[in-house]
């Protein structure tokens, strides 16, 4: 019969049964001295044995039953020693607790039930794609904005603002509150003639950024967008696809993440055409710097469009034609650190001179060197 508990409480508490004295169970109970005879009761067992539990008053009383209590003096050795929680003496004693004991969870001390009841981590991943990669990969910022707009309150998920590394399901559905678009529609673009002798990003080694030259004086007059003033802050603009400090050409700047992606991004597409000038360093020592396309090997022109490797890495194929005599047309889907120059050098050539003309559609043309213009809104790269 399942024992009736008192009203729930933090921790209930166990009261002691008032159960009715009988004629018997005064005989059952009755004391002997120690080393004496042991008492005992109709049954002819001994006095450590609990009373039969479908007697129990918390059965009428609706009362708890009552916690087991220290061993009685007259009980013999051998029960006082199961009492104690020793070995029990029979498989019996093992298996079937006291009646009248209550059978609170206590803390398991063996290693295997500790394993059971803890809870087990589990290895698969996470379900769902992250927020943040979920608009990037649908060209609406970069990551790292939508982390500022996902920061800002800007975006919804199902109608509450998203939390960060949120990750969500095809179901869900994602707003973009017009504040974030408000802040897009202000980001600028800007495509400078780089000079040579200005690093692309951070000051570094003394070099000045190229940052320094978007200023109204260097602004192209024949710039669309010539009426506009140059940026009042630089604050946000990155390279998309550096340029050497011993190259020129075409460098985009830009605020804007979706652009930067395009260009280059792991996933990007969008090829890079630069002019190099080069001369050639002979097996026999001999160094050619004119009619460099007739002493150069044609198996080496075909290395230089597929077979090389940087670090290890096998370059993707690259279309590389004779510009000239002494210069090379590359066209690249990719942009290693320093790729064309140490392309070359495994094939005995020595660049001298290194133009990027070209990013996607966007053409250097006629921009002066050392100067610049914004991206228009209907261009991409």
């Amino acid at each position: 019969m399942p024992l009736a508990m008192s009203a729930p409480s933090p921790r209930p508490t166990l009261r002691i049964p008032q159960k009715p004295q009988s004629t018997t169970e005064s005989r059952r109970t009755k004391p002997v001295r120690p080393g004496g005879k042991k008492a005992t009761g109709t049954n002819g067992g001994s006095s450590a044995r609990a009373p039969s539990s479908g007697k129990t008053a918390s059965s009428l009383s609706g009362k708890t039953a009552a916690p087991t209590v220290a061993p009685s003096r007259s009980a013999s050795p051998t029960a006082r020693t199961r009492q104690r929680g020793d070995a029990p003496a029979s498989r019996g004693a093992q298996t079937r607790p006291a009646a009248g004991k209550t059978t609170s969870q206590r803390p398991s001390t063996h290693a295997h039930e500790r394993a059971a009841a803890s809870p087990v981590r589990s290895s698969v991943a996470p379900s769902g794609i992250r927020l943040n990669k979920h608009l990037a990969d649908a060209q609406y910022c970069s990551r790292r904005e939508a982390d500022v707009w996902i920061e800002r309150g800007w975006v919804l998920v199902n109608g509450r603002p998203a939390r960060m590394g949120q990750r969500i399901q095809t179901e869900d559905r994602i707003t973009i509150l017009p504040a974030a678009h408000a802040q897009q529609s202000t980001q600028r673009t800007i495509l400078l003639h780089k000079p040579v002798g200005y690093v692309s990003g951070q000051p570094e080694d003394g070099h000045e950024p190229a940052l320094v030259l978007l200023t109204d004086a260097n602004h192209w007059r024949h710039d669309p967008l010539a009426n506009q003033p140059a940026p009042h802050s630089l604050k946000g603009f990155a390279p998309a696809g550096r340029l050497d400090i011993d190259s020129t050409g075409l460098l985009i700047l830009t605020q804007d993440g979706r652009i930067a992606r395009e260009i280059i991004g792991a996933d990007s597409q969008i090829d890079k055409e630069y002019l190099v000038r080069v001369r050639y360093h002979a097996p026999d020592g001999a160094v050619i710097d004119s009619a460099v396309d007739q002493a150069f090997p044609a198996e080496q022109l075909a290395r230089l469009r597929h077979g090389l490797e940087l670090d290890g890495v096998p370059l993707k194929p690259a279309q590389v034609d004779w510009q000239n005599p002494e210069q090379l047309r590359f066209v690249l889907r990719e942009g290693r650190k320093r790729q064309i120059r140490r392309m070359c050098e495994q094939v005995g050539l020595h660049v001298t001179a290194l133009k990027r003309v070209r990013i996607g559609s966007l053409t250097l043309g006629q921009l002066p060197l050392g100067q610049w213009r914004y991206l228009d809104v209907h261009e991409r790269p």
